[in-house]
């Protein structure tokens, strides 16, 4: 099946985002001549104007061609922005996530043990945007709360199940003091391309 050169376009320019491309980029890309381009965006550009249930508009700015949101959507736009249940994960969030991922389930005491800190507020964030959840009670004086990832978070993160997780060094080769760190840094090499707001 052929795939069309708007579809082309379309699917290069979102990828692009603010950087936007060229008309000699999309050239390159696209191996189409440039008056088949400037046509194509052209048409594009019509089409998405006229349509009412498209949220997007292609501009132009100094020989870039970028897909941007049309005006009519600014306010939604700002809620995505201004909400702090789908803005990217802090440094904290993301190990006290990595520990959780790697150890689950687990309490908070035993998080705090290996990160060395307190963790309650990177808790109450991961429980929010759904990535954690409470998976039963530990045995014991306090039955603490126990903790696992979510279908969420295997979506976020682009998993199929737990065991597509990076595998940890052994663990001969850790140094104790580093433990947390070492989660974080391997959860971020896995996971360089997270979340982009």
């Amino acid at each position: 099946m052929k795939t069309h050169l708007s579809s082309k376009i379309e699917a290069l320019l979102f990828v692009a985002g603010d950087d936007g491309l060229t008309i000699k980029q999309l050239q390159f890309l696209t191996e189409a001549g440039v008056e088949d381009i400037l046509a194509e965006i052209e048409a594009m550009a019509v089409r998405y104007e006229e349509t009412e249930t498209s949220g997007i508009m292609i501009k132009e700015l100094a020989g870039v061609y970028q897909l941007v949101t049309k005006q009519q959507v600014a306010c939604t736009i700002q809620r995505l922005v201004e909400n702090p249940t789908v803005q990217s994960l802090s440094q904290a969030s993301l190990e006290v996530l990595a520990i959780i991922a790697y150890k689950q389930p687990i309490t908070r005491v035993e998080i705090e043990d290996l990160r060395g800190v307190k963790s309650e507020k990177a808790l109450y964030t991961l429980a929010g945007k759904g990535l954690i959840q409470e998976t039963g009670r530990a045995e014991g004086t306090g039955r603490a709360i126990l903790y696992g990832t979510t279908s969420e978070f295997l979506n976020y993160f682009g998993l199929k199940n737990l065991d597509e997780l990076p595998p940890l060094p052994e663990a001969a080769e850790e140094d104790q003091d580093n433990e947390g760190d070492l989660f974080m840094t391997k959860f971020q090499e896995a996971f360089k391309e997270e979340a982009k707001v």
